[in-house]
């Protein structure tokens, strides 16, 4: 049963029982229903109680059915709000811990509510691209006054029951109960208190003005505009709550809501969004590890490593109250690494992000040590030093000395084999990569890279440690540069080629910066530094001789012209700086490559631009998905998502090369193809493109 049936004396109670968070989906509207009529033929009733099993009121609708028919179908929720409505008897809402989206709307739809404190309420639906569809926006302006719904629909955040219920002539909590515990008693006594009241108030009843009128709704949509030109769902939530202040009456007020909430479903940025809520939350479960596989225990963490990477990663643990060794070879080095430490945290001090007593409990929680032996009962230790195989052999063989028995042993290479790493000890399956993203302690992403032998208990604690540390972590296969970096590399090459056929290092910049992403590939190599492109062709010409680069990248490191670092890279900058200045030294090299090369430069669009870029990502994804590297096109789009800027509207790589259709990449690889400057081995179709389009699909 999804919604539970009982009576208490004279007062019926529903409760929602959908774990876990009492989604409601067809069974739990239909149990409601249900619940009603037996409430209304049993004339001991007088009163009835709506509430939530568990920890939750209701978080909203079902997402195992969200956008599929059994969403819509009857009894859907405008039915059952309506038969809350409608009921005889005053309808109840007990509603703690959490009442969100489709819940709040539900509640708003009964006669009274009693909320305990610290129950988080909240209309979230902006955040999926939509506005909430079935009465938020005509109810709660009507119940917390008009400003104060209008933020909460078009911001889409969470607001405390007890902050609300401060409001001054709110009507959404009629009783603040003394606790969660005492919720179920209070309601009882409250329903039975107007169990006699007549007639029975209804939220749609109450006035909805605002004294500005539309000169306030004007300031909004300027305010809301700025904040969100990407995201048409805002300025449309808007539309929505100003309805509810001028429509002739209430119904009129709820179809202009449905209108708008059908079109926003119809919207690539909705369906974008949608897919990255179902992407994120599936990117952790992974095929062949079951759920309930047993998870080692985590209690401290080694890391090796005080530079930049080192600090960072030990950040994140120590932010989720985990105890962490640092371990260096040099005072000097490891000294540099604390203090490094120590700023990044003092900076959220000055910033009010944190509290003074919760910076010193996180540096008491971190140890230093020159000495491998000093990781010898740390649960999990992650190795974040130079990224040479040679190296990586050193550490893992000390490690595989020193590490107790159980132990994790990570590796955050970016780029090389985990399988060969794991070899240099007697405990493969305890061997795993985790890739964090530069700065580390403030990137989403971790990419976790399953070895050949990395043990299934080994991914499903690294897995639930990410969440921990809240990572969105994403499972990678073994290969050169994993998911994020192996495509990024086809990428690369294509902006290379550009510069070649015609373009500038700004024109490139600005087309895909004007795509979405929060930065070009010119920039974004200066950033991180010209020199690591370049260590990893020269290792490509060796092992891949038949594959195809511009050259020019590799002039420009010739010239010393590392990026940022050097104050001088594709673009000038000046010392202490980050603003990238168009370099006439560099347009000059590009331009007499050109001429030596016998290439003619051609005027090239920005659509060709984007196509190119963003087409090699798929075709390599494409292949990443056929190889078994990922196991889902969502955990590709994650990846772009949470660690390669790529604009959150347009859903990641793969999820936008099915807003395109496949067919229609498909269409543009064989043109590019044919281009005598570009690598017609990088646009070969890979068959699961081909395949999909065949068949009209997409990667999802």
């Amino acid at each position: 049963m999804t919604a539970e049936y009982q009576v208490h004396g004279d007062v019926a109670v529903i409760t929602l029982n959908n774990p876990p968070v009492n989604g409601l989906g067809l069974a739990t509207r239909q149990g409601i229903v249900d619940g009603l009529a037996k409430a209304e033929d049993d004339a001991s009733v007088k009163a009835i109680v709506i509430t939530g099993a568990g920890g939750a009121f209701s978080g909203g609708a079902d997402i195992k059915e969200f956008g599929t028919p059994k969403s819509l179908q009857d009894p859907n929720l405008h039915s059952v709000i309506r038969a809350l409505e409608n009921c005889s008897k005053p309808v109840v809402a007990a509603i703690h811990t959490v009442c969100m989206g489709g819940g709040l709307e539900l509640a708003l739809g009964c006669h009274y509510r009693v909320g305990a404190p610290g129950c988080a309420v909240a209309l979230p639906e902006v955040k999926l691209g939509i506005l909430p569809g079935a009465g938020g926006t005509q109810r709660l302006p009507r119940v917390i006054g008009v400003e104060p719904a209008l933020n909460m629909i078009v911001t889409g955040e969470t607001v405390q029951s007890d902050m609300l219920a401060m409001i001054p002539g709110q009507k959404l909590f009629d009783k603040l109960t003394a606790s969660k515990e005492s919720l179920a008693d209070e309601a009882l006594a409250f329903a039975r208190s107007v169990a006699d009241a007549r007639p029975l108030p209804l939220v749609r009843n109450l006035p909805c003005k605002h004294p500005k009128g539309e000169a306030y709704f004007q300031f909004a949509r300027n305010m809301v505009k700025g904040m969100a030109k990407n995201f048409p769902a805002p300025l449309k939530c808007v539309d929505a709550v100003q309805a509810a202040t001028t429509s002739r009456n209430f119904e009129d007020g709820l179809m202009t809501e449905r209108e708008l909430f059908l079109n926003l479903m119809m919207t690539p940025e909705s369906r974008s969004l949608r897919h990255l809520f179902f992407a994120e939350r599936a990117a952790s479960k992974i095929p062949d590890v079951p759920s309930d596989t047993p998870k080692r225990d985590i209690k401290k963490v080694g890391v090796i490593g005080a530079g930049t990477m080192g600090g960072g990663i030990s950040m994140n643990f120590l932010n989720a109250g985990i105890p962490v060794t640092i371990l260096e070879m040099k005072q000097d080095a490891l000294d540099r690494g604390i203090a490094i430490i120590r700023k990044n945290y003092e900076a959220q001090v000055k910033k009010g992000k944190l509290k003074q007593d919760k910076y010193e409990a996180r540096m008491a929680l971190l140890s230093t040590s020159l000495a491998y032996e000093d990781l010898k009962d740390c649960d999990l230790i992650i190795e974040a030093v130079f990224e040479d195989m040679g190296v990586k052999e050193q550490v893992f063989s000390k490690l595989d000395e020193v590490a107790k028995q159980g132990a994790i042993l990570a590796s955050n290479t970016s780029t090389l084999d985990v399988n060969q790493i794991a070899s240099f000890t007697k405990r493969p399956q305890d061997v795993v990569g985790m890739h964090f993203f530069s700065p580390a302690n403030v990137m989403k992403l971790l990419e976790v890279v399953r070895g050949e032998k990395t043990a299934k208990d080994v991914l499903a604690t690294v897995m639930a440690l990410g969440k921990k540390i809240k990572k969105t972590a994403v499972v990678s296969g073994v290969c050169d540069g994993f998911i994020g970096n192996r495509m990024i590399e086809r990428y690369s090459q294509q902006a290379g080629f550009l510069l070649d056929e015609g373009a500038t290092p700004e024109q490139v910049d600005k087309a895909i910066e004007k795509f979405g992403f929060p930065m070009g590939p010119f920039r974004m190599i200066d950033m991180a530094g010209n020199d690591i492109g370049w260590a990893i062709r020269k290792r490509r010409y060796v092992e891949q001789p038949d594959m195809k680069y511009s050259k020019t990248a590799d002039l420009l490191c010739e010239m010393g012209r590392f990026g940022q670092k050097t104050s001088a890279g594709w673009y000038d900058y000046e010392a202490g700086k980050r603003d990238a200045k168009p370099s006439a030294v560099v347009l000059k090299m590009i331009e007499d490559y050109r001429a030596q090369q016998g290439i003619a430069p051609r005027k090239i669009s920005d659509d060709e631009i984007v196509q190119r870029l963003i087409f090699s990502l798929v075709n390599e994804g494409a292949k990443i998905l056929e190889e078994g590297i990922a196991s889902k096109s969502g955990d590709i789009d994650m990846v772009y998502l949470t660690g390669y800027g790529f604009p959150i509207w347009r859903g990641g790589p793969m999820h936008y090369a099915g807003e395109v259709g496949l067919f229609n990449v498909v269409q543009a690889m064989k043109r590019f193809a044919r281009n005598p400057h570009d690598d017609a081995n990088a646009w070969a179709p890979s068959r699961l493109i081909v395949d999909l389009a065949a068949q009209g699909k997409t990667f999802e």
